[in-house]
């Protein structure tokens, strides 16, 4: 009786392919930021899932010394976006591969400034998108925008 289970359990795996070496799921790789301030804060650059990438959220801070640009909303939000399609060239992404974005403002008043930039940076092309008004954004920030990508490698 164990023997006629354990052939029909070699049968079925062979039938439906060998999940330990084929078909499995790629486990999810966590990227680290190569700026060593933002690397030495508690969260991944990008986390890739597949071909879904997770972009953590960005603010307009130089990655080097994680100062926000000076001037308010325009600056960070031009700041903000450089820091994105710096972390989409690291990864081999662009602007093409986001599907859905979501930001945060600390003053909604700011949400014409904030369309008019990230209108300039996408073009035609326009991710889903969420958006809200935040109290208390990482380091005194007017915005951020957390991004997913997706690409299939």
């Amino acid at each position: 009786m164990h023997h006629a289970i354990a052939m029909l359990v070699v049968l079925c795996s062979l039938v439906s392919g060998c999940h330990a070496t084929r078909g499995a799921p790629t486990p999810p790789r966590f990227h680290a930021s190569p700026q060593p301030a933002m690397a030495a804060l508690p969260f991944s650059e990008v986390v890739q899932a597949g071909d879904t990438w997770y972009l953590s959220g960005q603010i307009g801070a130089d990655p080097a010394t994680l100062k926000l640009a000076p001037g308010g909303i325009e600056p960070e939000t031009r700041q903000m976006l450089d820091n994105i399609q710096a972390t989409l060239a690291r990864h081999d992404l662009d602007w093409d591969d986001l599907v859905k974005c979501t930001v945060f403002l600390a003053d909604m008043q700011d949400w014409p400034t904030f369309n008019r930039l990230y209108r300039e940076r996408f073009g035609k092309h326009f991710p889903a998108r969420s958006a809200l008004g935040a109290n208390g954004l990482a380091l005194g920030a007017r915005v951020e925008l957390e991004c997913i990508a997706y690409a299939p490698r």
